[in-house]
């Protein structure tokens, strides 16, 4: 009957305790969002990623993981620039086949040019 008396008077306690605290701390109103962790050694943005830039690249642990729009962001910026140097690399490749071909032209047909 005691300790029956005791969870009942222990009960009432925490009831009252949190009453006081929602009821007190609504006129202050919520509390303000902590800000987020971000990354400790973000990708340069004045220059383009170089691949030491990537493996110093960590990500801030979230409760599930990684925080996904970090990775996100992170995966995103790689991936553009990955496909404008794909880009630079097709257009240098196809002005070196078009000098080649050029300069295969011409010597080919060296009476043209001492015709003129």
């Amino acid at each position: 009957m005691v300790m029956f008396l005791f969870l009942v008077v222990a009960l009432a306690v925490v009831v009252a305790a949190v009453t006081l605290a929602v009821v007190s701390g609504g006129e202050r109103g919520p509390l303000p969002e902590a800000a987020p962790e971000r990354l400790r050694d973000p990708l340069p943005p004045d220059r383009p990623v170089a691949g030491q830039d990537v493996e110093n690249l960590r990500f801030p642990l979230a409760p599930r993981g990684y925080r996904m729009s970090d990775v996100d962001d992170a995966l995103g910026r790689l991936a553009a620039e990955l496909a404008e140097r794909d880009a630079r690399i097709a257009d240098l490749e196809s002005a070196l086949a078009g000098a080649r071909a050029a300069a295969h032209a011409r010597l080919d047909k060296p009476g043209q040019e001492e015709q003129r």
